[in-house]
């Protein structure tokens, strides 16, 4: 692999807010940036160069896109294997086929990390109501349905528990494949970003501490706030996902945390949602070190130098209009990052709010009281 110097121009596949903050983190490295999506006026297409309008599968289109570029990446991994083997037959595209088809199907998620003996949850791949039938019967009950393909902030899941009518559960699914997995008891939910390039140089982030509020990420917090032994090994899973994928890029490893250890729960081959605090509280962001590791320079520091909480802020609070941005930003430690995506609909990330300060516990204070005056002014 050859690197990529400053003054080159990368392409960038998705035009979601995970490819426009990649992008203005490479802006200040020199890079050049064009965009394929197929919808006009994306949030990451309004910050690049250039942005090509087309499908992810449109062959005429992503040929043309490889030709402006000199390196191709992506934002999000829902994107059809067959596209990377269109780029690659003129421009290198990382993180490569391997750590986007495992990590953009739950089944082969789940075997990879079966067969590398990482722990995660019993699972069983399931593609019609006797194999459900049959899975719970080793499994157990409660567990969770999930759709194979194309989950995100708890899109295609389902909690099962004794006596539900499991032919009326699977009805939702049918004619697809799904996973059930064994659920699991947790004290915690948390993530892990790393990041590793070509000649093998990873770096990994200090773990994070998240929470939910109808499946979608609500607060994230650095330090998390677990002992020093937990961190290590929490990090080391995620480093060692890395290398088992080969992985040119980042890699966000989402965990429960048990009273037996650590269980992972997921993995995306991308920056991640509750990565984007590194932006103002470490010494490289997440998005930063994307842009390094896919163009073959050696990983920025990922050393935490200040506490951090991350608050996602959704469409729901632009229902009188919108928020009070001047308000919220009178608190002199609070970063406002908006995607500028058009149309606020109720939870659609439309944005979010980093609190800075001495301590994770303040940070986290200041989140919640934030996100309770934007819906206060709502109601």
């Amino acid at each position: 692999m050859k690197t990529l110097l400053p003054g080159s121009t990368i392409g960038m596949l998705g035009g979601g807010q995970l490819g426009r903050m990649s992008i203005l983190a490479g802006r200040k490295l020199g890079y050049r940036f064009i965009v394929l999506e197929p919808s006009s006026h994306s949030a990451a297409g309004m910050v690049a160069d250039q942005q090509v309008e087309a499908a992810y599968d449109d062959p005429d289109g992503l040929r043309a896109f490889a030709g402006q570029v000199d390196r191709a990446t992506l934002e999000f991994e829902n994107i059809p294997a067959r596209s990377l083997e269109i780029l690659a037959e003129s421009v290198e595209v990382f993180p490569g086929r391997l750590a986007l088809e495992v990590c953009q199907n739950r089944g082969r998620e789940k075997q990879f990390l079966k067969d590398n003996k990482i722990p995660c949850a019993p699972f069983a791949i399931v593609r019609s109501l006797p194999e459900l039938e049959e899975a719970i019967g080793r499994i157990g009950l409660p567990a969770v349905l999930k759709t194979a393909d194309f989950g995100y902030d708890g899109k295609g899941q389902v909690r099962i528990d004794p006596g539900m009518d499991l032919a009326q559960v699977w009805s939702a699914y049918e004619g697809h494949a799904a996973v059930l997995e064994g659920w699991v008891e947790f004290s915690g939910e948390y993530s892990v970003i790393c990041g590793r390039n070509a000649e093998g140089q990873s770096c990994v982030y200090p773990l994070i501490h998240n929470t939910h509020r109808n499946h979608i990420l609500f607060t994230s917090v650095s330090p998390a706030g677990v002992s020093a032994v937990l961190e290590k090994q929490a990090q080391e899973l995620a480093l060692s996902i890395a290398d088992g994928l080969d992985l040119v890029g980042l890699v966000a490893v989402e965990l429960f945390l048990t009273g037996n250890g650590w269980v992972v729960n997921e993995m995306a081959p991308r920056p991640h949602n509750s990565g984007h605090l590194t932006f103002d509280s470490h010494m490289t962001s997440q998005f930063e070190q994307h842009i390094r590791l896919v163009c073959g320079l050696a990983p920025g520091s990922a050393q935490q130098h200040t506490p951090a909480c991350m608050l996602n802020v959704l469409g729901d609070v632009w229902k009188n209009g919108p928020p009070d941005w001047a308000g919220i930003l009178e608190d002199p430690q609070a970063k406002l990052h908006l995607y500028d995506k058009g149309e606020p609909r109720p939870g659609r990330k439309m944005g979010h709010i980093t609190f800075l300060g001495d301590n994770p516990e303040d940070c986290l204070a200041r989140a919640i009281e934030c996100d309770k005056r934007l819906y206060e002014a709502i109601r």
